[in-house]
């Protein structure tokens, strides 16, 4: 037989043996702070993957100690040089590693040639144009002739910087395997608008006029904003499409060549050696006898160097892993930043990258 509950000498009974009915039910469950926490975990995502994906393709450049001359190939004494200068990974920065490259050989007497060594997918508009003013540049200025060797890709903004050659014959050679071409520009835009909508998140920036927020990601691109980004990129692609045909102007010469090669596409060697977008089928050695044929030189009697990276310029992409840091909010306010790009890349409804 079940005891009866004991109450004290008021007549009240224990909380601990008070019927489970008159507890009272727990506050309603906040469902907002819920959404906002995990759209606030979806954007530190995104930013995180963008950050690791910057953080890949900028471990080639720094602002650190001076490159180190490294002997390559040919006769180890030789007083002339040929310079192998690289490009690989994203072209995103203009004063890099690229631009310490072109000081050194620029600065160096003893440099009779270079070797463009390419493997790089493109980068931004500004980058590729500004490398490629200065490798041209250089090639007037020391008056040397310029050989491009592309690994196994050489796209878009990459290819921006390959017609720094000028009109010299048989300058551009492609590996069998290399992947070439993508001339076109692009300017990145995610739609997140049903997103937030769907999390109740709505988006109420304060700004100056209409246009100030341009292309964000936080509303559908209005019919306006379209037309105000396609012509940024008409205007740039035009530029591309000049570029390529200072470079090579035999494929100038032939407008259905010309229109087939500038639609963005991205082509194998054979492809673009019947384009014309490039002159031979060759490997770095075939470039650097390119080089040493168009210097006046002999091969027993010239030494090819490359320009190593010193180990100590990885400190600051190392440190990056331990935490945030003063300029965290500057790199992220810089990722959002709206940008065109000469790239080619598989991220999906972009067509092209840069990421920066």
């Amino acid at each position: 037989m079940q005891s009866e509950p004991q109450s004290d000498s008021s007549g009240h009974v224990p909380a601990s043996h008070s019927n489970t009915g008159d507890r009272k039910p727990p506050p309603p469950r906040r469902n907002w702070v819920w959404r906002f926490l995990l759209f606030m975990l979806f954007i530190s995502i995104v930013l995180n993957v963008l950050q690791s994906a910057r953080s890949r393709y900028m471990r080639y450049y720094s602002t650190g100690p001076t490159p180190e001359e490294r002997y390559h190939s040919l006769s180890p004494r030789a007083k002339d040089k040929i310079a192998i200068l690289t490009v690989e990974g994203a072209i995103l920065e203009q004063n890099g590693y690229i631009k310490q490259q072109i000081d050194l050989i620029r600065e160096d007497e003893q440099v009779k040639a270079i070797v463009l060594r390419v493997n790089s997918p493109g980068g931004t508009v500004t980058a590729s144009d500004y490398l490629y003013h200065h490798l041209t540049e250089l090639r007037k200025q020391r008056k040397i002739p310029l050989v491009v060797s592309m690994g196994s890709i050489a796209a878009s903004g990459a290819y921006y910087i390959s017609m720094a050659v000028g009109n010299d014959e048989d300058t551009i050679f492609a590996e069998p395997t290399a992947w070439t071409g993508s001339i076109g520009v692009i300017i990145p835009h995610f739609d997140l608008s049903g997103l937030l909508q769907s999390w109740d998140i709505t988006e109420d920036s304060i700004k100056s006029g209409p246009m100030k927020q341009m292309g964000s990601p936080t509303h559908p691109m209005s019919e306006e904003e379209q037309a105000i980004f396609q012509e940024l990129v008409d205007e740039s692609f035009g530029r591309f499409k000049q570029i390529v045909m200072n470079g090579r102007p035999k494929l100038a010469a032939d407008e259905a060549k010309l229109k087939q090669a500038t639609t963005g596409q991205i082509f194998t060697t054979p492809q673009a050696l019947k384009l014309g977008l490039v002159d031979r089928e060759g490997f770095l050695e075939d470039a650097i006898n390119r080089a040493v044929e168009l210097a006046g030189l002999q091969p027993d009697h010239v030494r090819v160097v490359q320009y190593i990276r010193p180990a100590g310029l990885f400190g600051p992409l190392l440190s990056r892993a331990t935490g945030p840091s003063r300029g965290d909010l500057a790199r992220l306010l810089d990722l959002t930043a709206p940008r065109a790009y000469y790239v080619y890349t598989m991220l999906p409804e972009w067509g092209g990258i840069d990421l920066p």
